[in-house]
């Protein structure tokens, strides 16, 4: 009982929190680029659902990820990190982008298969990659410096 009561006080404790959730939407825009990528290689139905299955998570993930990148920048820099400004704009277009294009991937079941709208839909996972490189180049100003 006694290790179960560090490890909570350790989780409550940790400062700054923001790094613990961060990776997430990171990690799952890629894979998500990643098996979109194997699926237009391989013409596989499987794997475009993997891919989007990793974009509905980013989706959640980016909210998870904002909230505790403002309050770490409001408790550890007092509102004023490096690039905040930046860093909040880039987050918000992103979770835009995640959710218009899960949504319109939830309710067009075969969107993969129709031309257009696949350049568009795979277009959104290559602009995803883009914007959460970018926020994790500006995530490391804040912690290496720039």
């Amino acid at each position: 009982m006694n290790f179960i009561n560090q490890v909570l006080q350790a989780i409550s404790q940790i400062k700054p929190i923001h790094p613990l959730f961060v990776h997430f939407p990171i990690a799952l825009v890629s894979a998500g680029l990643f098996f979109i990528l194997l699926a237009l290689i391989l013409r596989n139905d499987l794997l475009e659902k993997i891919a989007f299955a990793n974009m509905a998570l980013a989706t959640v993930s980016t909210v998870v990820a904002a909230i505790t990148g403002i309050s770490d920048n409001l408790s550890n820099y007092n509102g004023s990190a490096p690039n905040h400004t930046a860093k909040i704009i880039l987050a918000s277009t992103l979770f835009v982008i995640l959710t218009v294009t899960v949504i319109a991937r939830w309710r067009n079941k075969d969107l993969f298969h129709r031309r257009w709208a696949k350049v568009l839909y795979v277009a959104s996972y290559f602009v995803c990659f883009g914007i959460v490189t970018a926020l994790g180049y500006f995530g490391g100003v804040i912690v290496y410096g720039g």
